[in-house]
C-alpha cells in the first residue's frame, strides 16, 4: 500500500505567490512584509461568495488580493478574454507600482485593471476591501460601493480585529441592508455586507470646514489624514511661515489636504507651488482646498518620493513626514521623503522639517542634506531648516 505523502504547506498557491511579494517601492524591512493573514482569509471567504460576476479589490496594499485571486482562479475574467478579470483602486501610488511590479514577477499580468474607485466598483457582484484605519474613508468607499456596484453586490471587508471597531459596522450598515462579522481566524476577521441601499443625495465627500484662524477652508476626502483638521504638527509648522524664503518653485511634500501648499502660495504669490503625495484622496484634496481659496498657483503631483521630478530643481521643500508604515511606528517614511528632498533641493535650497521631536531626524537631515539648525520646539515637535550643500 502506497502511503500518501502529507502536503506540503509550500505547494499551496498562495504560499508560493505570498513568499514572492514585495513592497518595494514602498519601505522593506525585516519587520514589514507585503501581505498579512487578512489577505488570505479575505481570498479564502471570496472562493464562497464569487458567483462569476465581475470582481473589484479595494485597497490591495501590494497586491496579494488581486494576484491572489488570479493565482487561485476565483475571479477568471469569464469567457470574454478582453475584460480583465479584477478592477483595482489603491489609493497609493506605492501600491499601484508594487503590484505591477509582483505581477511582473508571478506571470499574473493582463489579469488586471487599476482604475478609479466608482469604475472599480462599477457593476461588481463581488468587492473585496483591505478595512482602512480611518472611518471617513470607509464610509466614502461603502457610498461608492453602494452607488455603483451591482444591485445583488457583496462587500468583504477584511481587517485585524486589534484595529476593527464597532464603528465600522455601523458605517457599513448606513450603505448596506445586512452587515454580518465572521468568525475571526489568525487575529483576522471579515465583515460581510450585502444588500447595497440606494443612495440618497450626493456622495459624502469631499467635505469642507473654513478654519477662521487661518482665514482658509479646507478640503478633504474621507482617506487624507486628519480630514479637513489641521494636525498639531502642521500647525506648529505654520508658526515658522514668514522665516521661509521666498522660491520660484516649493513644493509640499506629503501634501495631504494642501494646507502649508496653500497657506505658503498665499503669502507668496511670486512661487511656483507644488502639492505631492503618493495618496490620490491627498493631492484631489490638496487641489480642492486651493480652489476653494481663490489660490491658482498650487499645482498637484501625485508622485512616490518626488521620482519624476528632476535633480535641483526645487528652492524649497516643507515637509512634515509621517512617523507610522500602515500600523507600524516606522522611520522609514520619513527618511525616504529626506532623501528625495535632498536630491531635488538646488545647492542653497532649504528643507523646512516638522517631527516628533523622540524621532531625531537632525543627524540624517544633516548627513542627507546639509546644515540644519533648529527653528524651533515644543514639548512634542521639532522644527529644523536644512540648507542643500554643494553637490
Amino acid at each position: 500500500m502506497t502511503k500518501r505523502r502529507k502536503p506540503d504547506v509550500s505547494d499551496h498557491p498562495l504560499d508560493q505567490l505570498f513568499a514572492g511579494l514585495r513592497r518595494f517601492p514602498d519601505v522593506e524591512a525585516p519587520n514589514l512584509q507585503a501581505w498579512d493573514a487578512t489577505d488570505r482569509l479575505l481570498l479564502d471567504t471570496a472562493a464562497g461568495f464569487h458567483d462569476g460576476g465581475p470582481v473589484a479589490v479595494i485597497g490591495d496594499n501590494y497586491g496579494a488580493l488581486t494576484l491572489g485571486l488570479l493565482a487561485l482562479g476565483t475571479a477568471d475574467g469569464g469567457t470574454d478574454p478582453a475584460t480583465p478579470a479584477v478592477r483595482v483602486h489603491q489609493d497609493l501610488i506605492t501600491g499601484e507600482r508594487a503590484l505591477r511590479r509582483n505581477a511582473d514577477a508571478a506571470g499574473l499580468t493582463g489579469g488586471f485593471i487599476q482604475t478609479t474607485l466608482s469604475d472599480a466598483v462599477d457593476g461588481a457582484s463581488l468587492v473585496l476591501l483591505q478595512l482602512p484605519r480611518s472611518l471617513a474613508e470607509l464610509e466614502e468607499i461603502a457610498d461608492a460601493v453602494a452607488r455603483h456596484a451591482a444591485p445583488g453586490a457583496v462587500l468583504l471587508a477584511g481587517g485585524r480585529v486589534k484595529h476593527m471597531s464597532l464603528g465600522m459596522n455601523a458605517v457599513l450598515a448606513r450603505s448596506f441592508a445586512e452587515v454580518q462579522p465572521q468568525l475571526a481566524r489568525q487575529k483576522s476577521r471579515v465583515l460581510v455586507a450585502r444588500g447595497p441601499k440606494p443612495a440618497v443625495g450626493e456622495p459624502p465627500y469631499p467635505v469642507s470646514e473654513h478654519h477662521p484662524g487661518l482665514d482658509l477652508t479646507v478640503c478633504a476626502r474621507g482617506a487624507v489624514f486628519a480630514g479637513t483638521g489641521l494636525d498639531i504638527g502642521t500647525r506648529f509648522l505654520l508658526h515658522f511661515l514668514p522665516q521661509m524664503p521666498a522660491a520660484r518653485h516649493a513644493v509640499d511634500l506629503g501634501c495631504g489636504t494642501g494646507i502649508l501648499a496653500a497657506l505658503y502660495a498665499r503669502s507668496h504669490p511670486e512661487s511656483r507651488v507644488t502639492a505631492t503625495d503618493r495618496s490620490a484622496a491627498a493631492v484631489d484634496s490638496a487641489l480642492a482646498t486651493a480652489r476653494a481659496n481663490g489660490i491658482t498657483s498650487v499645482t498637484g503631483l501625485r508622485d512616490d518620493a518626488l521620482s519624476t521630478l528632476p535633480d535641483a530643481s526645487v528652492d524649497l521643500v516643507l515637509l512634515n513626514p509621517p512617523f507610522h508604515l500602515g500600523s507600524a511606528v516606522h522611520a522609514g517614511a520619513g527618511l525616504k521623503l529626506i532623501e528625495a528632498a535632498a536630491r531635488v533641493l538646488a545647492p542653497g535650497g532649504e528643507l523646512w522639517t516638522v517631527y516628533n521631536s523622540h524621532l531625531q531626524y537632525r543627524p540624517a537631515l544633516e548627513r542627507l542634506v546639509g546644515p540644519t539648525r533648529e527653528a524651533g520646539r515644543n514639548p512634542k515637535f521639532t522644527v529644523t531648516a536644512s540648507t542643500r550643500r554643494p553637490a
